[in-house]
């Protein structure tokens, strides 16, 4: 059994590996439950150690301590359920304290997408709203909290979301050229849904520029190969076949020299 002094020093140790992990690991490309095993089996050396609620105690103690990375952890794992039971009352908490202590982070700095992912996923809460922490649905605070993570932070999954926002009913107002616009940054940083939807736009058009079929399927064909193994792989493969069935041979054969040499500057995202 372990001892109170055995989890302060859990929670020690787990703290220094937070603070060594926001330099070396890309927090969003991986699951919380992943990023915690990585950690206890670091802290314990071959694994296996480091219990459930050992684990969990050397998290929130992180986290109490100001940890962001470690907040952003609890944070997922409440929302998802991996580990914990779900609660996204908690969840909510654990985002928006990062994002009311880090909102004017560096937006280049160690833990910046953690603090602009926090800000996503609180718009996402306040879109739909959440009655168990007296939250009501605010669309504008939503927008408000995906503009900042997508101006300030210059993170592409915001970006790519205000994309949305500009091409759907009732939200900024559709604007082509405006959601054009933003799939475009989010794009050029590696954002393969938003590489899809910018390339469906330029193959086919939309009011206020000509269709660029040879660019749209250059990043639609970007979009897909980046898509591999995500659940968005599917949808993505039907845009670019429906683009691919109507290209000529030559457009097809342009787009994909471009592709070839355009995707070596995505291989580091």
């Amino acid at each position: 059994m372990r001892s109170v002094g055995d989890h302060s020093l859990i929670s020690v140790a787990m703290a220094a590996m937070f603070a060594f992990a926001a330099t070396a690991l890309p927090v969003h490309a991986q699951t919380a439950a992943d990023a915690a095993l990585g950690m206890a089996n670091m802290l314990d050396g071959a694994g296996g150690g480091v219990s459930g609620d050992d684990l969990l105690a050397a998290l929130e103690g992180a986290a109490a301590a100001g940890q962001p990375m470690a907040m952003y952890q609890l944070g997922t794992m409440y929302e998802n359920g991996e580990g914990v039971a779900k609660d996204p009352v908690r969840a909510f908490g654990y985002f928006s304290q990062i994002a009311n202590l880090h909102a004017d982070a560096a937006p280049k700095g160690l833990e910046s997408d953690i603090v602009a992912q926090s800000f996503v996923k609180m718009g996402d809460y306040y879109r739909k709203g959440l009655p168990d922490a007296g939250i009501p649905a605010d669309a504008e605070r939503s927008h408000a909290l995906l503009l900042h993570a997508a101006t300030y932070f210059g993170d592409a999954d915001a970006q790519y979301r205000v994309g949305l926002l500009y091409a759907e009913e009732g939200e900024l107002g559709v604007s082509p050229l405006q959601s054009a616009r933003w799939f475009s940054l989010a794009a050029r940083k590696g954002h393969c849904l938003a590489q899809a939807r910018l390339g469906d736009m330029l193959f086919n058009g939309v009011p206020g520029f000509e269709a660029q079929p040879v660019e749209g399927l250059m990043w639609l064909t970007l979009g897909q190969q980046r898509c591999i193994g995500t659940a968005d792989a599917a949808y993505v493969s039907d845009l670019l076949n429906q683009a691919m069935s109507i290209a000529t041979p030559e457009q097809r054969l342009e787009a994909s020299s471009l592709a070839t040499s355009v995707a070596p500057q995505f291989a580091s995202f």
